[in-house]
This record gives structure tokens, C-alpha cells and sequence, in this order.
């Protein structure tokens, strides 16, 4: 049984990485799905990665953060489905820099990408769905919830997804909508490929042997997770912030291996 049949999403960044894997994921799940990415090339590709029988993956470029922006998207995901029911916010940036190493136009940078455009976008499908209802699912971080050194103007904007999700799912409820968020730890894709993490030994080694799991992961566990919260299995999950991040925010203790203390886990 696929769970999503006969509903449409947007999903924005769908070009590569977890919007890929997540536009890929609802198809299989029978939606339809409008893919959304500034290169056209990048998400013609995750078009044709559909396999058959899968609900169907139309590619659509755009710049999120374009003033004409949402009302594009959302217009040409009505136009090829009938209707829209989600959206997914993934499209995002990220980088490592201190508050005093950023500038005032690079902060300017993250607040249009990683936040006003996710809030636009969500206005505009509440607005385009408000006498339906509707989902919204939010790409947020562990860094939204915890500090983490070099890190100011990333976690400062996923901070304010979680804040901004959970303000939506109090203010919108009573109209239909779940607003969710999820906020994943290390995940492994193109541009965060294991090769780059393990060029930062220390960023990698906090990641990994402070993952109580011991391993790291790819974007399908994430694209799981957006399944799920998309789906009616979620019907009564509102206003949530689901970690996807092996325990990582459990202890974020680097801890090698062969130093864990007799007696932490099974021989």
C-alpha cells in the first residue's frame, strides 16, 4: 500500500542530497511531486531516477528566495497535479564561521535562504490551502538545538525553523495543517561526503564517536523520516521537532571506541 497516493508535494533543494533522496522516497510512496532546485540539470536527474510505477517527478527550476518564488512553485505544482497537500522545506545552506568571522551580508545570506524563504513558502501554501489544510515539513538540524563551535549564522537559522514550525503548528491546527520539523545530525551526501567530513578530523570524530550508534548515515534515513511525517501514519504528530541523528544529541561526548569503559555495552 502506498501512503501517499493521490497527493502532490513540493519539495525545494531537490536536486541532490536529501531533497533528492526525499522527492524519490514520497514518489515511491505513490505522490506526486514537483522538484525544485535552481539547477534545472540537477533535478532532471532526480526526475529520472523515478522508477516505474512510482508516483510521478516533475523537475521545476527556481530560486526560492525570488520574490515570485512560491507563488511559481506552488502554481505549477496545482497545474500538473490538481492540487498541492505539502510542501517539504529542505533547500538550505550551511557553512563554519563564527559570529565575529560573519558578515553582515553573509548573514544576510542565510536568513533569505535557510529562513525567509521557508517562511514565504509555508505563508503562501497556508494561504493557498486554508480551507483544506495542508502539510509542512521543515528541514531544520541538531545545530538548531544545540551549540556547536563555528557555527553562528547556521544554527541561528535553524534555531528559527524550530521556532517557526512549532508557532505554525499552534496558530494553523484548527485549520487542518501539521507542521513538523526534522532535524538531522551527520548525514552523508554529495557535498557532505564522508571524504570532506574526514578532511576536518576533529568535526568528524566529534560526529562519529560521539554517535552512540558508532556509524554515520545517508540521506534516506532522512527522506524516511519525511515519509512518515507526510503521511497519515502522522495524522495526530504536530508542532514535533523528530532528531534523526543515530543519539548524537544524547551525549556529544567524543569518546573513542577502544576507551569506552568496561561495562557501557554487551561484550
Amino acid at each position: 500500500m502506498k501512503r501517499l497516493a493521490g497527493k502532490a508535494f513540493v519539495i525545494t533543494g531537490a536536486g541532490s542530497g536529501i531533497g533528492q533522496s526525499s522527492a524519490l522516497r514520497l514518489a515511491e510512496e505513490g505522490a506526486g511531486v514537483l522538484a525544485v532546485d535552481q539547477s534545472i540539470e540537477s533535478v532532471n536527474a532526480t526526475a529520472a531516477m523515478a522508477r516505474e510505477g512510482s508516483g510521478r517527478i516533475i523537475a521545476f527550476q527556481q530560486d526560492i528566495t525570488a520574490a515570485d518564488g512560491p507563488k511559481r512553485m506552488l502554481g505549477a505544482a496545482i497545474q500538473a497535479f490538481g492540487d498541492v497537500d505539502g510542501i517539504v522545506n529542505n533547500a538550505g545552506i550551511g557553512a563554519a564561521k563564527s559570529a565575529h568571522l560573519t558578515t553582515d551580508e553573509e548573514f544576510d545570506r542565510f536568513m533569505d535562504v535557510n529562513l525567509r524563504a521557508l517562511f514565504r513558502l509555508s505563508r503562501d501554501f497556508i494561504l493557498e490551502r486554508r480551507r483544506k489544510g495542508g502539510i509542512i515539513v521543515n528541514l531544520a538540524s541538531v545545530f538548531g538545538l544545540t551549540g556547536y563551535p563555528g557555527s553562528a549564522p547556521y544554527s541561528a537559522t535553524k534555531a528559527a525553523v524550530i521556532g517557526l514550525t512549532r508557532q505554525m503548528a499552534a496558530d494553523y491546527g484548527r485549520d487542518g495543517f501539521r507542521v513538523n520539523a526534522v532535524a538531522p545530525g551527520m548525514i552523508m551526501t554529495p557535498i557532505h561526503s564522508e571524504e570532506r567530513q574526514k578532511s576536518n578530523p576533529e568535526y568528524y570524530r566529534s560526529f562519529v564517536n560521539g554517535t552512540p550508534m558508532g556509524v554515520t548515515a545517508d540521506a534516506s534515513v532522512i527522506a524516511s523520516a519525511i515519509a512518515y511525517l507526510c503521511s497519515d501514519d502522522a495524522k495526530f504528530v504536530s508542532g514535533h521537532v523528530l532528531v534523526v541523528d543515530g543519539g548524537w544529541l544524547s551525549t556529544k561526548r567524543d569518546l573513542p571506541v577502544e576507551e569506552t569503559p568496561a561495562g557501557y555495552h554487551f561484550a
